[in-house]
């Protein structure tokens, strides 16, 4: 094709998106056959098949673009596995001056009725395009009708310059390219690693280590890199909110922006941007940013993300700075742990307890089994439990378990761990484990000081974590986001064979609801509204608007049962994912409650004097409450029962609703 027209005819098109559908084909299904109605994009993101194109015969896998006019017909024939594809239907006509001129290169290159296919060097990119065309078309409001347009213009700009670069060079580019291109255009978009991987054909494994081969860094601290650059540049350079710059660079809030900025640079944001305004050297030129292009240059220190907040997306750690260790001494911590394991097995150990470890037979968590009296004493110290990944066997009785993000659930249980991910200042359980070696951040923590610790059980949030640290010792992946608190509490307890006591933990902390539900009953206060915010600056505030966002949420709204206003109420209710959003102060008053509940953390904004702020009753007449956001992050039981104590007792002291 001649790349040349099909730009110049794209330059000079009125296109109109007609529709847009995703769909799945799956092995097993009869042929399916289909006549465009109108010019289309077929882009099949994943899966392989065989089908026919006006007779003409293609065999694909993997990611393909099929473009055909209105009346092209197109026939599915069989497929190995479940085909998911995106048709894209549009009508394009070129403006009256233009089709004066150019009629003649129309009908040569025909780029709108024309058939073609191409496979793409960078799928994702096209997919991350199309995936947000059809969630907005979706809405069928017409000015999200309106970004698909603009949309459809960038998927088409990008599908043409993979075309002609791929024409230019025809050498398809390798994985961990495509995976840097892909950050470095998304990074404000939240993508975790096993998707990234997926849909580049490979393991998050093999990704990872092809980042740390060829770039000596992870693809987490790399994502971070960017994003800390980017922030810095919005930071020096605009007039942007904290919030907004967190939004900008793929994080939820200001807090865990400025966080990780903190841990990044050194400072928070707010010091940073003054401490550059000050002492910038580039005292002649416009701005702060300006000094960028002749920056001096330093050490670059990657951090890793803690961003959880219930989304897939990352913010950053500055647990792993130091220097990767050498190969010798890795291979030298693991010649320790086998001699330490050959010396055990040849000793006899007396475990001291109270029983509550003494592991017990149920369908989901039979005790080992062999018919060899040599195995008598590995019989008793070790227990066999179904995951998701499949039986596991664990200690009978652990001793030195590694615990990520899952932290309170653990404690509650009456486990002390030898490692934990890092713990938010302000947690529930902050002072249990001031004393314990921090591995950073949740998601990723480092393997080779994981190894250090000796581990005989890892507990582990994500698939990601998993794969990380499941070849060191005995690793259990616990869903937790799929997963109620009752069943991921008794799940915890099922692995350290303590069921009873989950059970008892979640029997006492229900019990406490029903008490706290019916002290603010009797108080007059159970009917009242709750809001929760977060942070804010002087245009907007954060409000929560989900059962688990975190932020005390689950307390107030789940387990209380209190409601927020209704229009707050009402994105509650239909919201299917977990978070918040940015609400102006000058509608701020329609989401205010009876009580507010305010997520407080050093550096936030003080609206003291803020006259907009101070007009909401609940503020004005002295119901909002500061909530420490290291206290409402965490929704695992140990910090759920904290919460409930925290929110009852500040509505029980507030003010009363006049």
């Amino acid at each position: 094709m001649d790349f040349k027209d099909h730009i110049v005819l794209w330059n000079h098109a009125a296109v109109e998106v007609i529709d847009i559908r995703k769909a799945s084909f799956t092995s097993g299904q009869p042929p399916l056959n289909y006549r465009l109605p109108a010019s289309t994009y077929l882009y099949i993101v994943r899966g392989s098949a065989s089908l026919l194109i006006d007779d003409s015969r293609y065999e694909i896998s993997g990611a393909t673009v099929f473009h055909g006019g209105k009346g092209t017909t197109i026939k599915l024939l069989k497929t190995h596995e479940i085909l998911d594809y995106y048709l894209i239907m549009y009508r394009s006509t070129l403006t009256l001056p233009a089709r004066r001129n150019l009629t003649a290169v129309l009908e040569r290159s025909k780029p709108f009725t024309g058939i073609y296919h191409f496979t793409p060097v960078h799928p994702l990119l096209l997919y991350e395009i199309l995936d947000q065309m059809y969630g907005d078309w979706q809405t069928r409001r017409a000015l999200e009708h309106l970004h698909v347009k603009v949309l459809f213009y960038q998927w088409v700009h990008e599908l043409l310059h993979q075309m002609q670069e791929q024409e230019l060079h025809p050498l398809r580019a390798d994985v961990l390219d495509q995976a840097v291109r892909y950050m470095h255009d998304s990074y404000s978009r939240p993508f975790t690693l096993d998707t990234l991987a997926d849909t580049l054909g490979t393991s998050p494994r093999t990704l990872s280590r092809l980042f740390r081969m060829r770039l000596q860094t992870s693809p987490a601290q790399y994502l971070v890199q960017i994003r800390m650059d980017k922030a810095r540049e919005l930071l020096l350079g605009t007039e942007a909110t904290l919030h907004d710059i967190a939004a900008a660079v793929g994080y939820p809030d200001a807090y865990s922006f400025g966080k990780m900025f903190k841990k990044h640079f050194g400072n928070s944001p707010v010091r940073y941007k003054n401490s550059e305004q000050t002492a910038s050297p580039w005292r002649d030129m416009i701005s702060a940013l300006s000094a960028n292009d002749i920056a001096r240059e330093g050490t670059l220190r990657y951090i890793d993300d803690d961003n959880h907040y219930q989304y897939d997306q990352k913010g950053a750690s500055s647990m792993f700075r130091t220097a990767k260790p050498s190969l010798m001494l890795t291979l030298l911590l693991c010649f320790t742990i086998v001699l330490s394991a050959c010396s055990s097995g040849n000793t006899t150990t007396t475990t001291a307890g109270n029983g509550s470890n003494t592991p017990t037979s149920s369908p989901a968590a039979t005790a080992s089994s062999t018919t060899s009296p040599d195995n008598t004493a590995a019989e008793a110290q070790t227990r066999t439990i179904s995951t998701v990944k499949g039986d596991v066997v664990v200690p009978a009785d652990p001793q030195r378990v590694v615990v990520l993000y899952l932290l309170g659930d653990v404690l509650a249980l009456g486990i002390k761990p030898i490692g934990v991910s890092d713990v938010s200042e302000g947690a529930a359980f902050e002072n249990e484990l001031k004393d314990v070696q921090k591995l950073g951040t949740w998601f990723e923590a480092s393997p080779e000081v994981v190894l250090s610790l000796e581990p005989d059980l890892i507990i582990v949030p994500s698939e990601e974590t998993y794969q990380a640290l499941h070849d060191i010792a005995p690793t259990v992946l616990v869903p937790y986001e799929k997963m109620t608190t009752d069943e991921r509490v008794g799940f915890i307890g099922h692995i350290f064979g303590k069921e009873e006591q989950a059970t008892s933990l979640l029997n006492n902390f229900k019990a406490k609801v029903e008490d706290s539900k019916q002290k603010l009953q009797d108080a007059g206060i159970l009917g009242s509204t709750v809001s929760i915010m977060e942070g804010g600056s002087d245009r907007s505030m954060v409000v929560v608007m989900s059962k688990q966002y975190g932020r005390g949420s689950q307390v107030i709204y789940e387990y209380l049962g209190m409601k927020a206003p209704e229009l707050l109420q009402q994105k509650i209710d239909s919201k299917t994912d977990m978070g918040g959003d940015s609400v102006s102060f000058e509608v701020l008053a329609d989401y205010s409650g009876d009580y507010i509940f305010r997520s407080s953390y050093e550096g936030m904004a003080d609206l003291t004097e803020d006259p907009l702020w101070n007009g909401i009753p609940a503020v004005k007449e002295g119901r909002l409450m500061n909530i420490d956001f290291g206290l409402s992050y965490y929704n695992d039981i140990y910090s759920l029962n904290a919460q409930l104590d925290f929110i009852v007792e500040h509505l029980l002291a507030a003010p009363r609703v006049k």
